[in-house]
């Protein structure tokens, strides 16, 4: 039985997001066309994903791979699914399988694996797998997530192009624990704006979540990850 209370609900946060994000485009002088709003459905159950494919979401986010497994196995082929979790070696097999894209490469032998196992599938899949390059924000004295030292991109990414198979979409960061957002992502667009002289192909800018994700937009975001804003904060799983 569809429980219409729980699609409605998903409706509303639907349309409220949309609605910000429009007005956060809109403020920065951008089309909001041009970003792309990935639904976070990580700890939600498929019922979820499915009342959001009928309100007409096609980019969902997962951060563990036994859920994104299981969710997107014999989903709707125009769905696109967005591995954004920290990666582990012993799960990128099943990742590249039904993860469209990896927004959360951060590692050389991540990035080799991620190729080798991609190149050994059976499917007719694209030439090249494309992932985006997590950037470290975090000060070197407060380490709290995972990625790639600003200092360091141009050479990781170097080493990342030279790995067959591979496609280099762009950059995704998380805005610091207890840091104004607008600060990090200043920061961000900066980095953004120099890595594309070097890699003008890597056009996608992944930032911005539930709390901060207008200021992401208003610092050149491309891809923003809302999951509670939209879902709720609670946990059906």
């Amino acid at each position: 039985m569809v429980n219409q209370e729980r699609k409605t609900e998903i409706s509303n946060g639907l349309e409220i997001a949309n609605s910000r994000i429009n007005a956060a485009a809109r403020s920065a002088n951008r089309n909001p066309s041009d970003i792309s709003l990935i639904v976070v459905t990580k700890t939600f159950p498929r019922s979820d994903v499915d009342f959001l494919y009928e309100l007409g979401v096609r980019d969902f986010g997962e951060n563990r791979d036994q859920e994104g497994a299981v969710k997107a196995e014999n989903f709707h082929r125009d769905a696109r699914w967005h591995f954004q979790g920290q990666i582990q070696g012993n799960k990128i097999k099943s990742i590249v399988k039904w993860a469209d894209v990896i927004h959360s490469l951060a590692e050389i032998d991540h990035a080799k694996t991620i190729s080798d196992r991609y190149q050994m599938g059976e499917a007719v899949l694209p030439a090249k797998y494309p992932v985006l390059i997590q950037v470290s924000l975090d000060s070197e004295k407060r380490i709290e997530r995972n990625g790639v030292e600003p200092k360091s991109l141009t050479e990781f990414a170097d080493a990342i192009a030279k790995i067959s198979g591979l496609e280099i979409k762009g950059l995704m960061a998380v805005a610091p624990i207890a840091q104004n957002p607008d600060i990090a992502f200043a920061k961000m667009a900066e980095i953004f704006s120099d890595f594309k002289e070097k890699f003008p192909m890597a056009t996608w800018l992944s930032a911005g979540m539930s709390g901060d994700f207008e200021s992401a937009i208003m610092h050149g975001a491309t891809h923003i990850r809302i999951g509670s804003s939209i879902l709720g904060n609670r946990s059906y799983l």
